[in-house]
């Protein structure tokens, strides 16, 4: 039998664990309800970021990781600054703080992209013959500004240096450049006839270098050019970003030295010793991709005897587009023909 002070004690246990069962139910509920809040408000982060992301991006119901949504925020941010930037580059314009750059590239500030560059090679005493182009076809002064702004021609005689630095050789083309401003000097060619194939090496190079063109062209000083057709031509072959064009040819490799056409490298054509298939020099096109790669290159691109030799081995071994234009062939002063040999 129990005494009364047994049965307070009971009393009062069963009293503590009532009121402790009931601490750690509420305690557990609102333990619940804080984490359904949260992920709650998790839920709808997401929710809302997903749909942000298919407003901007207009993809539907894409699924994107937290991760990703912190990106589109940071991308914000960032867009936000650049629209400041904006505002103060503006604000520097409006104040005559314009780079050269900025009134190259921008909105319809910038110039069109040139069609073709073409550089004529030309060579110490020959200036009667670049009279005779200037006239005939390349202009000089404001004819040849115009030609470059409404058919998106360049054209520039290409001369090295002088054997003997600083002779009245370099003088006098010097002294004949200020007065038509349409040379291209190139300072690390001395100029001679067995040069020529660095010549244009070194010609594509630089005109890659200077001018964003779609096409480079050779061409001789001896040679008069129709920039109507040859514009047209090339027009045809913009969609093609590795093309080489001219009048295709091989030939004979001669091995005789003293031969007005020597080839020192004879021996690499094989035992009938025959040259590939190459545009004929007096005038040949490049794309701007094949103007780029020679300017990368151009400290392992062999040169052989030959310019033309030498361009075409440079693109053999590509994946290139070959094309054989008779137009180009400069033979005649037939209608349709792209060049004439004066």
């Amino acid at each position: 039998m129990h005494s009364k002070g047994s049965n307070n004690r009971l009393s009062g246990m069963v009293t503590r664990y009532r009121i402790s069962h009931l601490m750690l139910s509420m305690i557990a509920a609102f333990a619940t309800i804080y984490v359904a809040g949260r992920l709650w408000q998790d839920s709808q982060s997401r929710v809302f970021l997903i749909k942000e992301l298919d407003r901007i991006t207009g993809q539907g119901q894409s699924a994107i990781s937290v991760d990703d949504a912190l990106k589109i925020i940071e991308c914000r941010e960032q867009h936000k600054k650049l629209s400041a930037l904006e505002t103060e580059l503006a604000a520097a314009r409006q104040e005559g703080f314009v780079s050269k750059h900025s009134a190259d590239t921008s909105g319809n500030q910038s110039k069109k992209k040139p069609l073709l560059v073409i550089g004529v090679f030309t060579a110490f005493g020959r200036k009667n013959n670049r009279d005779a182009i200037r006239k005939a076809w390349m202009g000089n002064g404001e004819s040849l500004k115009k030609m470059e702004n409404d058919k998106g021609v360049i054209a520039r005689f290409v001369i090295g240096k002088s054997s003997n630095q600083g002779d009245s050789l370099e003088r006098g083309i010097e002294a004949e450049n200020r007065q038509s401003n349409d040379f291209i000097i190139l300072d690390d060619l001395v100029e001679a006839p067995e040069e020529t194939s660095k010549k244009a090496k070194l010609f594509f190079a630089y005109a890659a270098e200077k001018w964003d063109a779609e096409f480079y062209a050779k061409v001789k000083d001896d040679i008069y050019v129709y920039i109507d057709p040859l514009a047209a031509s090339l027009a045809a072959h913009l969609d093609k970003p590795r093309v080489y064009i001219g009048c295709m040819k091989s030939g004979e490799v001669f091995s005789e030295q003293g031969h007005k056409w020597y080839e020192p490298d004879w021996w690499k054509f094989g035992d009938k010793k025959s040259y590939f298939r190459h545009a004929s020099g007096e005038l040949y096109v490049i794309s701007q991709a094949l103007a780029k790669f020679i300017s990368i290159n151009r400290s392992i691109l062999h040169t052989y005897a030959h310019d033309d030799v030498s361009a075409g081995s440079w693109f053999i071994g590509l994946d290139v587009k070959h094309v054989d234009d008779s137009k180009f062939c400069c033979s005649s002063w037939s209608s349709g023909a792209i060049c004439a040999g004066v």
